[in-house]
């Protein structure tokens, strides 16, 4: 499952992402990588935080 919010504290979107393997969570990295493309957004420095 994925999760993508506005922050309560920041100006940023937080992304939360949660697979039992890596390649799952690669997977699911790709689908929030291209529905911040769809909105002209991409993942910025402090991605994997």
């Amino acid at each position: 499952w994925w999760l993508l919010r506005a922050s309560n504290t920041q100006d940023v979107l937080v992304a939360r992402a949660e697979s039992h393997t890596r390649d799952g969570l690669d997977r699911l990295l790709a689908q929030i990588d291209d529905q911040l493309a769809a909105s002209g957004l991409e993942r910025g420095p402090q991605a994997g935080h």
